[in-house]
């Protein structure tokens, strides 16, 4: 067995290690520490320090006596009433004296102390009473052990020996090769009972032996037991069964105990596989082993490792331990949970069968493109938007004479550029509007290089052709510019003169339309689960997180689990466009999905998972990603804060944004934020899809923020707030309008710019000397006018020698406030002398002039 240290054998005796140490000490066992070991030998020199301390008689309490008792005596009389004669009516009474007898005694403090420290004194002496007897308990076993082995080692030395000398008889009755007589065969025989009866003497006393030593080790037990049992009182369980250091001891009933020898034959270690991550802490690295982390980190130790039990290690280091400490190790990635979930469906495998084109309607602002749109689904779409500008991204499947075609409407605007991004990489054909009468303008450009970024084919929409100032040839002629040539020039690049007003040629649209489709000939996998991509999410007050899907491939139906970027769930309803409901959505459908955890980013990627634990852990795990992400930023903008305590800091304005959907606030944060110049810098606290809540309100007033809601309006208890804090709402249905009085706003916060104008401009005819004022510069004013309390610079060959201000300005001998061009004047420059024919005097003045952005 192994040695324990001096604070597991302090824990074991219930006192502390300090006073364990101290004891250890007057014993004679100095430098020793709470980790040291503690043999044998040290309990028995504890213990027996101990028994000479408890024999000595003398007190150390000094003079006087150990205890006081104080007794007190109190007398006082009762009156009782006594029994009344009735007949007689004459009542009688008696006093009864009363003696009361307290006793109080007190106790020196040093012999209250020194009887505890006895009584843990006696419970350590106990303590290794017992260390010692289960010592002997095991040297009998061992000894036991031992006699066993050296007895089983003589019988069986005996036995060869005996059947050499049997052989070597039979050997020499061989080579005699006589037979034996009766007698000798008769002697013989008896010879060989007398071995018999030998043996068994032996045995037996063998047996005996080994009978009394397991009886003395079994009293020495029952000894132990006795000793243990004082001071505590055990329960029926552990008085049943007790196991002694290998001896185990079993009681049953009320029948003697009987004594049996317990030998657990060792097993191997236990060898596992450990799965070692990125990065992991100490605690969960010695949990996944299934050993103390102080193990561990003494193992680390000995590697040169310092570490603590929540500190992060990483992969290469934590395979290192977990080799030393015997076990495998397996290097997994963080990413091995959402690798196993995906595997398989980014390339989804199946038959395929053809599907509907997915087209998008781009182009310049108030181009009409959701006009012609509007014409094709026979709505009016156009009418309902604010400002009769698209703000969101409007998905709509409509089935024409020609076939089924999906159409996606984006923004025109110029803060909607991730919009139309989007919407390029998830469609098939691009329908780029053209105003006829307007020709190409920037968000026209923009939408081609889109285009062009995603391989995707255009055709050229001419819209407003009914117009008397429409000009199409002038729309082509500006495309070529941008590598997008007409067919009937070379090119191949469909153009179509339309109009979304009467419906001119947009039949022949959507025939150009349909031929592109059928070129690039699409399909998509129908028998697998489902994907699509998230084209916009927003906040239902009724519903929750809804998010518009784009299906790519494969059947999304009303129940199906699904995960999108960091959020998941399972599916409680889909909605076309319409708002009527249905049970599934094929390729190339877009729906309105209701049943996910949170809002999706606009552009994730939505898919279908069997089990929605997956989904959950996939979720979560992408969540904490994207959390050290912003934090590996936030620390990285607080290094950059020591690179700007020495500049001047910008002023700042803090927003917080809220919208109707997730496009339309991150179009607008967009905008917003890119309006910060030097000067004045555009911070974005919070932004947020939904309703105006309390929460937004705190926060306004809290970072002293601009509270700007798109498309939606405060609750009733944070309109409540709002007014009790005079904090301004601003509502905003059209984006330009929030940027233009933003822009305002900020224009207002700029310092103004002082400029210099040069007022009036003097040559220098002639110089004269003055006692009083110095040298006095005869000049003509050649332009402008000079003013007396304006500052001046003197010129020389066209260079600046001298930059003050005037000492003195005269019109003959009258001091003058100014002199214009073409008169005469005298004029005496301060604190500068050195004035000289043909020189000039520059005057100019100081303004400031507002700054806007």
């Amino acid at each position: 067995m192994a040695d324990t240290t001096v604070r597991e054998f302090a824990e074991v005796i219930g006192i502390p290690v300090d006073r364990l140490l101290t004891q250890l000490s007057d014993a004679g066992l100095q430098d020793r520490e709470p980790d040291s070991p503690m043999s044998d030998a040290d309990k028995s020199a504890l213990l027996g320090h101990l028994r000479q301390a408890h024999g000595q008689k003398e007190s150390d309490d000094g003079p006087g006596p150990r205890q006081i008792t104080l007794k007190r005596k109190s007398h006082s009389q009762i009156t009782l009433p006594s029994s009344s004669d009735r007949g007689r009516g004459v009542r009688h009474s008696r006093t009864v004296n009363v003696e009361v007898r307290k006793r109080r005694t007190y106790v020196k403090r040093s012999v209250v102390q020194a009887e505890q420290h006895e009584r843990e004194a006696r419970v350590l002496e106990d303590a290794l009473q017992d260390e010692l007897r289960e010592a002997e308990s095991r040297a009998a076993a061992e000894r036991h052990q031992r006699a066993q082995e050296e007895a089983q080692q003589q019988a069986e030395q005996q036995a060869v020996v005996e059947e050499a000398v049997v052989e070597q008889n039979e050997a020499v009755i061989e080579s005699t090769a006589q037979p034996l007589t009766p007698d000798e065969a008769a002697e013989a025989e008896a010879a060989r009972a007398k071995k018999d009866k030998e043996e068994e003497r032996e045995r037996k006393r063998l047996e005996a032996e080994a009978r009394r030593e397991r009886e003395a080790e079994e009293r020495a037990a029952r000894k132990a037991e006795r000793g243990k049992g004082k001071g505590k009182k055990r329960s029926r369980d552990e008085a049943k069964t007790t196991v002694v250091r290998g001896i185990k001891r079993v009681r049953k009933g009320s029948a003697s105990e009987q004594l049996q020898q317990v030998f657990e034959k060792p097993t191997a270690p236990v060898v596992r596989e450990v799965a070692v991550p990125e990065m992991i802490t100490v605690g969960e690295l010695a949990q996944r082993m299934s050993v103390k982390a102080a193990d561990l980190i003494k193992e680390m130790m000995k590697q040169g490792i310092m570490a603590t039990i929540n500190q992060a290690i990483d992969q290469s280091t934590a395979v290192l331990l977990v080799e030393e400490m015997g076990h495998r190790a397996k290097v997994v990635k963080e990413s091995a949970v959402e690798d196993e979930a995906l595997a398989g469906t980014a390339e989804p495998e199946g038959e395929r069968v053809a599907r509907a084109p997915v087209v998008t309607i781009m182009g310049h602002v108030d181009h009409g493109k959701t006009s012609l749109l509007d014409y094709i689904r026979r709505t009016k779409v156009a009418t309902g938007e604010a400002g009769g500008i698209t703000q969101h991204i409007g998905a709509y499947h409509v089935q024409t004479g020609h076939g089924m075609i999906t159409f996606l409407d984006t923004p025109g605007h110029e803060a909607f550029t991730a919009m139309r991004a989007r919407g390029a990489q998830i469609t098939d054909v691009v329908i780029l509007v053209v105003a006829a009468d307007d020709g190409v303008m920037p968000q026209t450009e923009e939408a081609i290089k889109h285009a062009r970024a995603a391989g995707v084919p255009i055709v050229v929409a001419v819209n407003k052709i009914d117009k008397p100032d429409a000009d199409a040839d002038r729309v082509k002629q500006e495309l070529t510019q941008y590598g997008v040539i007409p067919e009937d020039w070379g090119g191949d690049t469909q153009f179509v003169n339309v109009s979304a007003k009467t419906g001119q040629a947009v039949d022949e649209l959507l025939e150009a339309i349909l031929l592109q489709a059928e070129l690039l000939e699409l399909t998509a996998v129908g028998g697998c689960p489902a994907t699509g991509v998230v084209i916009e999410s927003s906040l239902d007050k009724g519903r929750g997180p809804v998010a518009t899907v784009l299906v790519r491939h494969g059947v999304l139906h009303r129940g199906d689990v699904v995960l999108s970027g960091t959020e998941f769930g399972r599916v409680r309803a889909l909605l076309d466009e319409a708002g009527n409901r249905v049970k599934e959505a094929g390729a190339s459908i877009p729906v309105v999905v209701l049943g996910l955890s949170g809002l999706p980013e606009a552009g994730d990627e939505l898919i279908v998972l069997s089990d929605e634990k997956k989904a959950r852990e996939v979720a979560e795990y992408r969540k904490a990603k994207s959390r050290d992400k912003r934090l590996q930023q936030k620390a990285a903008k607080m290094d950059e804060l020591f690179a700007q305590m020495g500049k001047e800091e910008a002023k700042s304005v803090n927003l917080v944004v809220k919208g109707d959907v997730q496009g339309s606030v991150e179009a607008l944060q967009q905008a917003l934020v890119n309006l910060s110049t030097e000067d004045v810098r555009i911070k974005l606290i919070a932004s947020g899809v939904g309703a105006i809540n309390e929460s937004d309100v705190n926060l306004t007033l809290a970072s002293e923020a601009l509270l700007i809601g798109f498309n939606v309006r405060a609750d009733a208890q944070a309109r409540k707030l709002a007014q009790e804090n005079e904090v301004e709402l601003h509502y905003y249905s059209v984006i330009y309008d929030a940027i233009e009085q933003l822009r305002n706003a900020i224009s207002g916060m700029l310092e103004p710019e002082t400029r210099e104008e040069i007022i009036g401009l003097a040559e220098v005819k002639d110089v004269f000397r003055s006692s009083k004022l110095g040298a006095i510069a005869g000049c003509l004013v050649v332009d402008g006018v000079v003013r007396r309390h304006n500052p001046i610079r003197v010129l020389r060959n066209n260079v600046v020698i001298y930059e003050g201000e005037l000492e003195s300005l005269r019109r003959f001998k009258d001091d003058v406030n100014e002199v214009r061009s073409g008169t005469e004047c005298g004029i005496g420059v301060k604190n500068y002398n050195d004035v000289r024919v043909g020189d000039h005097i520059e005057c100019y003045q100081r303004i400031e002039v507002k700054r806007e952005l």
